[in-house]
Formats: structure tokens, C-alpha cells, sequence
């Protein structure tokens, strides 16, 4: 018998910590692949470790495919909800080849490295006039909410022709989404807002088989690869995870970056010093406190040992990012913010091999400008109030605030 299996699960909770690093630290110490309790009672195997987070993500032996799940796990674990017809999970995050491979060629002919560097103008465009609003305001200002969520959710929903109007709603079911996981008692709200959504992404994606525009969708309906196109549950699920994963994560992106800044004079003043350092912080915010805490799902098709832990097939896996980020045996001196930190981009914040993140070069742009701009505009930012009176999101997926006061004159 394993380590791993002479132990009893160990009760975690993700989300709402200030400093889940310090769970982390010994995890990765004692036990870096082992199950674990989660909050609502479901049982997984979580994963640590920097070399073994890096080597799980891009294992073909972890599939991403939820009826992998096995029987024993199925009644407890609660899986990528999908609405009443399954229209939400068929995106490329939880499929396996082939396909993922046939729905990637497809995605990718849509979403080109030149659609996502000809939306620069408009980012910042977006940025400097949320900027300005803010500016006019008199006393502190929640930097999530004025800022931090209307930039990314205005950027994709123009990528992908959704109406303005819409993001209130889309805010909604969106953060009842990225929990990934809810508490005791909240899977029926988590159910309405999939079902929601799906219906209304099924509208638009009609909307643009009809009416096709000049947009990301759009482009995406008309995508043909070998005489091969996505269907209509193919196009709803993709647009599902580029909203979710093309808003959510950057919104955090955005407020962790700035938070750690403000709790770091000094890497602060030296990037107010040298703004050519912005591309690599955004690389070390992502490493530091990523807004991802964990990779969703994956199961194991087959009994296997992974970092001395046993994990049996069926078994439901988690994969830590932000554990991985600080793993001494992968970043010197972990713990520590530095922002001229030279292996930053080493981070898994958005994962690694065949489901490395689509929308990873869109946001690093959006935190470059967002944060690039935000302190040259106003040099006398700062928190109002204390650290330690900040709320964390709970939930798996999505680590950030609820809320980010600050003063900017």
C-alpha cells in the first residue's frame, strides 16, 4: 500500500483565503499528490508540485472527458454542469482527442493571433475611457467593479458580437459558473444559471448562423477544416468557454496584479520607474497569485502513480497552478513578489500542452494596458482600507477579491 493510500483524505477548502500558499507549502512537502475532502464532500486527488502539475496537465493517461469519471466518485463530485442538454461542456476543455485535435484546427482558424493583435486600439480605447470615468469620482472606488471587470467583459463581448447590454446578465451566471464547485445547497442556482446561459448563447449562435457579422463568432460559425465544421452544440459550448475563460480570469488577472503591487512598495516603484518591466510582471503576477487556483478537471483512465501517490482509474484529479507557482524546487524563493523575476514565464497560470489556454496572448494584452495604464494615470493609487479586511472569492476555479477599494488621488 502507497503513502498516499494509508492516509485518510485530508478536508480542504479552496477559495476565500488570503494565503492558501502556507496548505500549500505542506502539501507539497508531505503528501504532493493526495486526496483530499472538498467543501461540499465531493473526493479528489489534488496535485502540488510544480513537476508533477506540469506533467499531469499534459498527460494523455488524465483525460479531460467527464464520463471518464468513475461510478464510486459520480455521486459526489460535482462535475462541469452543462444545462439541461449538454451544450455547455463540449468546448475544448473537456474533450480528448481526437476531438479535441478536429475542434482546435476549427477554433484556431477563428481566433488568429492578427484578430486578437488588431483589438490592441480598441483595449485601450476601452481602458482610457473607463479611466476617465473614474477619474470624476469623489472618495474610494471598487477597482473590480469600475474597472477590473467592465475592461475584459467589454473586450470579449465585442470579440464576440454579444450586445452591451447583455453584461449585466452575462456578470450573473458567469460568477455562479466559475466556482467551478458550489457550497452545500448552492448546485440548484449553479443548474439555473448553466441553463440560463446555454439558452442564451444558443440564441446568439442562431443569431449569427442567420446573420453573421464581422466577429469572432461569426467567424467561427463560417470556419471549415477538410470540409469539417462545428455544429450548432459545438459553437454554443466554444462560445461559452471563451466568455467565461475570456473575462473572468482577466478580471483577477487585473485585480491580484494591482493588489500585489499595492502590497509591494517596492516592486511598485520600480515598475513606475522602468515601464518596460510590465510585460514580465504580468508574467510574475501570474505566477505569484494567478487568478486561476486550479485546472479543471481531469480522470484518470487508469490506475497510476504520480508523484509517489497512487491515483486509481476513475479517480477525479485536480491540478494546483497556484500550489505549482510556488514550488521552491521550481522558483527561487517563491514566496517573495519580483517582478524582474527571470523564470516567471515558467508559470502554469494557463496550463500547459494540448489544453495550454486559447485566450492566453489576448490576456496578457489586457493586463499590460490595464495595469500599464492604470498606474500612469493615477501615481498616487493606493488601498483604501486594510489587507486584511479583504473578502476572497470562494469556489475552485477563480482566486480574487469581491472587491478592491481604492483611492486614486
Amino acid at each position: 500500500m502507497s503513502a498516499d493510500q494509508s492516509l485518510a483524505p485530508e478536508a480542504i477548502s479552496f477559495g476565500g483565503s488570503a494565503d492558501p500558499y502556507a496548505l500549500y507549502a505542506r502539501l507539497r512537502e508531505e503528501r504532493p499528490v493526495t486526496r483530499v475532502t472538498l467543501p461540499d464532500g465531493g473526493e479528489v486527488w489534488l496535485v502540488t508540485r510544480y513537476a508533477e502539475a506540469r506533467a499531469a496537465l499534459a498527460d494523455p493517461r488524465l483525460s479531460k472527458d467527464p464520463q471518464r469519471l468513475g461510478d464510486q466518485w459520480r455521486a459526489t463530485v460535482t462535475q462541469p454542469t452543462d444545462g439541461e442538454d449538454g451544450s455547455l461542456v463540449k468546448h475544448l476543455l473537456n474533450i480528448d482527442p481526437p476531438d479535441h485535435t478536429r475542434l482546435r484546427r476549427l477554433v484556431h482558424k477563428g481566433f488568429t493571433p492578427r484578430r486578437i493583435e488588431d483589438m490592441r486600439r480598441r483595449v485601450q480605447e476601452i481602458t482610457d475611457g473607463l479611466l476617465d470615468r473614474m477619474a470624476e469620482a469623489v472618495g474610494p472606488v471598487d477597482l473590480l467593479a469600475e474597472f477590473a471587470f467592465p475592461l475584459p467583459v467589454t473586450v470579449i463581448c465585442e470579440l464576440l458580437g454579444m450586445p452591451l447590454d447583455d453584461v449585466d446578465d452575462v456578470h450573473r451566471w458567469s460568477t455562479a459558473l466559475s466556482t467551478l464547485v458550489a457550497d452545500e445547497g448552492g448546485h440548484a442556482a449553479v443548474a439555473t444559471a448553466a441553463r440560463q446561459l446555454s439558452d442564451y448563447l444558443a440564441d446568439l449562435v442562431a443569431t449569427k448562423v442567420r446573420e453573421p457579422g464581422d466577429d469572432l463568432l461569426s467567424a467561427l460559425v463560417e470556419a471549415r477544416d477538410e470540409g469539417q465544421r462545428l455544429s450548432p452544440e459545438e459553437l454554443t459550448s466554444m462560445a461559452f468557454l471563451l466568455l467565461i475563460g475570456g473575462h473572468e480570469t482577466t478580471v483577477h488577472l487585473i485585480g491580484n496584479g494591482v493588489l500585489a503591487l499595492l502590497r509591494h512598495p517596492d516592486q511598485l516603484a520600480a515598475l513606475r520607474a522602468d515601464p518596460a518591466l510590465l510585460p514580465g510582471a504580468v508574467e510574475e503576477f501570474l505566477r505569484y497569485d494567478g487568478s486561476v487556483e486550479v485546472a479543471t478537471w481531469r480522470y484518470a483512465v487508469e490506475d497510476l502513480d504520480l508523484g509517489g501517490g497512487h491515483v486509481p482509474e476513475g479517480a477525479p484529479v485536480l491540478v494546483s497552478l497556484g500550489a505549482a507557482g510556488h514550488d521552491p524546487a521550481r522558483f527561487t524563493d517563491p514566496d517573495r513578489l519580483d517582478i524582474t523575476r527571470p523564470d516567471a514565464s515558467s508559470h502554469l497560470a494557463f496550463g500547459h500542452g494540448m489544453h495550454y489556454c486559447l485566450g492566453a496572448p489576448l490576456a496578457r494584452m489586457e493586463g499590460q494596458i490595464a495595469i500599464g495604464s492604470l498606474l500612469s494615470r493615477f501615481p498616487a493609487l493606493r488601498l483604501a482600507g486594510e489587507v486584511k479586511d479583504l473578502s476572497w472569492r470562494a469556489g475552485l476555479l477563480i482566486r480574487g477579491v469581491e472587491e478592491l477599494p481604492v483611492h486614486l488621488h
